[in-house]
């Protein structure tokens, strides 16, 4: 814990930090932390005091549901109301003249933050919107095999299977334990499913269910050996753990900024490599000056400026924290209220406590419980919001997905909860 001194200083600079206006706070919050490495941040209560009193969230209820949709902290949406404000004054005016050029500014922010060419990077509305941009814009044809897991999300498996419905593609969704023995076994299960016929292989940086983190850069490389494109989700990886392009290599990646990055509701981005621009067909109608230019994936009509605009206050506000910081404190988080409950006879944890599989999403196993059940019975009885999974034939549980701004109390009374519940 913190002196007094220490404290005093990193209040202040905090306070600054989180203020609006403040032109600097990435590099005072920075120093405010001092020298101290972030598995001792992560359990440093006054550090994190400070980040929660950023939020305007409500606190009489527990979320533990934050990588669906995430609260964002009172100077994003302070920035977005601003811009509102100022479009609707007169839309075709400010809107368009004076913020729409803004955005060129974001995009060098993401590009920045993400280690790519700002012309490699399109601002859209989600994760969905980006990954299905690649998924719908690739040439396919008759029997081309797509292969990806049945713990892949929902919406890109149904846009997969649209195209085989359509087009004649073939999916192939393969399985694996939950958690499974190691990145290396998803490598090769993944290799193994490849045949002369596989054209693309989409996969999840950080699967939505479990958490499980895939080895990206190896099946990027291995699809890139045999010309098969690789399509990576990042809706869950982006912004909740640190990584850079350089770090997984990929082609095309998509992710939403409304989860780890508590961006604007509606925010997404969009990675194409430079060269790989060209081929992709837009979700939308572009003219064919943009074939080259990664702004032919924004083509979407009318849109407001100001939820975009408002991201590069989000990008700032993680920076403040910072990324490693972040993740560790996810992943103590997380490991409070695991090891606490994976004492119970009945329960299995079936997240990796491996720190290359996994970071701030945790899933908790009943054995003889029903998963929805045991989330109703969290919110009737403790206001506890959280998400029930449930994998056909396979497995159920609930997903744990905690905030920097959440308490150790929060997730103590989630681990009580779930003790008296099991019984």
């Amino acid at each position: 814990m913190m002196d007094r001194r220490r404290f005093l200083h990193s209040a202040t600079g905090f306070a600054a930090a989180f203020r609006s206006d403040s032109p600097a706070h990435a590099q005072v919050a920075a120093s405010a932390a001092g020298n101290r490495s972030p598995q001792e941040i992560a359990q440093d209560e006054d550090f994190w005091f400070q980040v929660r009193h950023a939020f305007t969230v409500d606190r009489n209820l527990i979320n533990l549901a934050n990588g669906a949709v995430s609260p964002a902290p009172k100077v994003v949406t302070d920035a977005d109301s601003r811009y509102q404000q100022m479009e609707n004054q007169a839309p075709g005016y400010y809107m368009w003249r004076i913020l729409d050029p803004g955005l060129e500014t974001v995009r060098r922010r993401l590009a920045q933050m993400f280690g790519c060419d700002p012309e490699e990077i399109a601002i859209t509305r989600n994760a969905c919107e980006s990954l299905e941009t690649v998924q719908l814009g690739l040439d396919l044809k008759r029997g081309d095999e797509v292969i990806t897991t049945n713990q892949d999300y929902p919406r890109m498996i149904t846009t997969w299977q649209q195209r085989e419905r359509r087009d004649g593609i073939v999916l192939k969704q393969l399985k694996f334990p939950v958690p499974p023995p190691s990145l290396e076994f998803l490598a090769k299960l993944i290799e193994g499913a490849i045949t002369p016929r596989t054209r693309v292989i989409h996969i999840c940086h950080m699967t939505n269910r479990t958490g499980q983190i895939f080895p990206v850069r190896d099946i990027c490389r291995m699809g890139r050996e045999r010309g098969i494109e690789v399509i990576v989700d990042g809706a869950h990886s982006f912004a909740q753990f640190a990584f850079r392009h350089a770090d997984i290599d990929c082609d095309y990646f998509g992710a939403s900024l409304h989860k780890w990055l508590c961006a604007p509701i509606g925010t997404g981005v969009l990675y194409v490599r430079r060269s790989k621009i060209p081929a992709i067909w837009p979700l939308m109608g572009a003219v064919p000056e943009l074939k080259n230019d990664i702004r032919k994936f924004e083509q979407i009509g009318t849109h407001p400026a100001s939820h975009r605009l408002a991201i590069t206050e989000a990008i700032d506000f993680h920076e403040s924290i910072g990324a490693e910081r972040k993740a560790a404190r996810f992943r103590y988080l997380r490991r409070r209220w695991s090891d606490r409950l994976r004492r119970h006879p009945k329960v299995r944890i079936l997240n990796s406590d491996d720190p290359a599989q996994s970071c701030a999403i945790g899933f908790i196993s009943v054995e003889g419980a029903d998963a929805i059940h045991l989330s109703d019975q969290l919110w009737a009885k403790e206001r506890i919001l959280i998400s029930p999974v449930v994998t056909p034939g396979e497995y159920q549980g609930l997903r744990v997905m905690p905030s920097v701004y959440t308490t150790l109390e929060e997730i103590d009374t989630f681990a009580t909860a779930m003790t008296r519940l099991i019984g």
